[in-house]
């Protein structure tokens, strides 16, 4: 059951960062997003996501947009209300809560650290503000004004040591703005897509002090800073698909539960995933970095859904204080057979840590899989298929029909 649980925490986590998007989403989406890493040495923590996604413009009345998230032991949403301030600026008012989200997992220099990890629980209200500044125009302008409310509880898990002292159970008061020019959708693999953005969070915490074993602090205030420039785009006659992302961030006054975390290759676990092929999940603590990655897709048959995936990722990070590493750059190349059709991508695929600290030394080794499914074209491919002679075999096993 505890298993259960520890993999519980990280899809509940995992679905509350991924909804936090910069604007209301106007394309009606029903997604199942799944995604797992594992790794082929030590003993990491679980990482992973796997949620249900649905965005529902024209929700109950024509201005309302509901963007819900579940996962097994958390749920996040928001009613976007367009037009609520004005022709072009919408209003967002979000619930999320649920167990495990705010669990800690302690990693210094490869090693993870049961012994100083520990579970966590929380919910939130937020209120967002999207103000689009260039109507009309191809490439969307969007600002962003995001207020949230969240309380975290905290208890030990079966490994927590003793003399480990948690930190105080306390409410989180955070704002985020930001301006947003074009955007990515929320799906795997996007065909094309281009985002130059620029954004600030500030966190306010009701407690603060010291915690652990004396050695690490929970600051009052901290305060973050990044940027993020992307391009997808799929070439016209070849098919090939590739995307470059350019991601750089710092931070003022960072502490364990603010501090930028990079590792595993899993897209779509936040809304600015920090990738990094072959480590673990959030295996690198910095307080300020820069992170390049590079993906292309090659088609492998005429029909395009067999598909080459390769990545690359490189980061160079100045590291969080108490989790520093020898070297401050760090390096993970993947590759994978993706399988695509109009319902579901599948990406299985093998990852490599170049830079990662292991007993053995430097380099780590993982496997994946990413898939998604659309289920609202699942379910009319599924119940309106195009050649009903699909199903004849079925229909005489069944015998509820046949000559």
């Amino acid at each position: 059951m505890i298993r259960f649980l520890r993999w519980s925490l990280l899809v509940a986590a995992c679905a509350s960062s991924f909804c936090a998007h910069g604007q209301i989403d106007p394309v009606k989406r029903e997604l199942i997003q799944v995604g797992y890493n594992a790794a082929l040495q030590g003993h990491p923590p679980l990482s992973g996501y796997a949620f249900y996604y649905l965005n529902q413009p024209d929700f109950f009345h024509t201005n309302l947009t509901l963007r819900l998230a579940v996962a097994p032991t958390y749920l996040d949403s928001e009613l976007g209300i367009s037009r609520a301030l004005g022709e072009n600026t919408h209003l967002g008012v979000g619930v999320a809560g649920g167990g495990f989200a705010d669990d800690y997992a302690e990693i210094d220099q490869g090693e993870y650290l049961r012994s100083q990890s520990f579970s966590g629980f929380g919910g939130e209200l937020s209120l967002s503000v999207y103000h689009l500044f260039n109507p009309g125009r191809t490439i969307p302008l969007n600002g962003v004004l995001r207020g949230t409310a969240h309380y975290s509880t905290y208890s030990r898990n079966d490994d927590t040591a003793p003399d480990f002292t948690l930190p105080k159970d306390h409410g989180l008061f955070s704002v985020r703005t930001g301006l947003r020019w074009g955007g990515r959708e929320p799906t795997l693999y996007p065909s094309l897509a281009m985002e130059l953005s620029l954004w600030y969070e500030g966190q306010f915490r009701s407690a603060h002090g010291v915690y652990g074993l004396g050695d690490r602090t929970l600051e009052p205030h901290s305060h973050l800073f990044w940027g993020e420039a992307l391009l997808a785009y799929t070439l016209p006659e070849w098919k090939h698909n590739l995307y470059l992302s350019l991601t750089a961030g710092s931070s003022v006054d960072a502490d364990r539960f603010s501090t930028y975390r990079l590792g595993a290759l899993l897209p779509l676990v936040s809304e600015f995933p920090l990738s990094l092929p072959g480590y673990y999940y959030q295996e690198i603590s910095a307080k300020s970095f820069g992170l390049f990655g590079f993906n292309y897709i090659v088609p492998l048959d005429d029909k395009q859904r067999w598909n080459f995936n390769g990545t690359l990722t490189t980061a160079v990070v100045d590291y969080l204080a108490g989790l520093e590493q020898p070297g401050n750059w760090h390096t993970g190349v993947g590759v994978g057979i993706l399988y695509k059709s109009r319902s579901l991508k599948v990406m299985v695929g093998y990852g490599y840590g170049v830079d990662a600290i292991r007993s053995s030394g430097r380099g780590a080794h993982s496997i994946g899989l990413l898939m998604q499914v659309d289920w609202a074209q699942a379910r009319e491919e599924l119940f309106n298929p195009e050649s009903p002679n699909r199903w004849r075999g079925l229909q005489r096993i069944l015998g509820a029909f046949g000559s």
